[in-house]
């Protein structure tokens, strides 16, 4: 069992920049974002993977967002530029321990709310 502690968050104007973080207790294969908009399904924002660095983003972030993984704390970080209104979100990190498609681990979220 993999828990995962998330911080940051916050909010920020446009044009603003915030810092997530995702802590899990144990080694993970994967690591990802995925953001639930207000009256929205969630979605999946961006996803890292430890054996190369491997990074996957959402078309809507790219180039404004950035994963990086912090190896000894098993920790994750993504870093949000460019913040813009419909970036409104609570925003999940989840994990996975193996190469399958699902992720079976859940944060309990974070709000992150741009205002214009």
């Amino acid at each position: 069992q993999v828990q995962l502690v998330e911080s940051g968050g916050g909010l920020v104007q446009a044009g603003g920049s915030l810092r997530l973080s995702c802590a899990a207790s144990g080694r993970t294969y994967y690591m990802a974002w995925f953001r639930q908009p207000p009256g929205k399904e969630r979605e999946f924002v961006v996803a890292f993977r430890w054996t190369d660095g491997g990074t996957w983003l959402a078309d809507s972030v790219k180039g404004r967002f950035t994963i990086a993984g912090d190896n000894p704390k098993n920790t994750v970080n993504l870093q949000m530029n460019n913040l813009k209104p419909e970036d409104t979100a609570v925003y999940y990190c989840a994990a996975k321990t193996g190469p399958g498609t699902a992720y079976p681990y859940w944060g309990q979220g974070t709000q992150v709310t741009v205002s214009s």
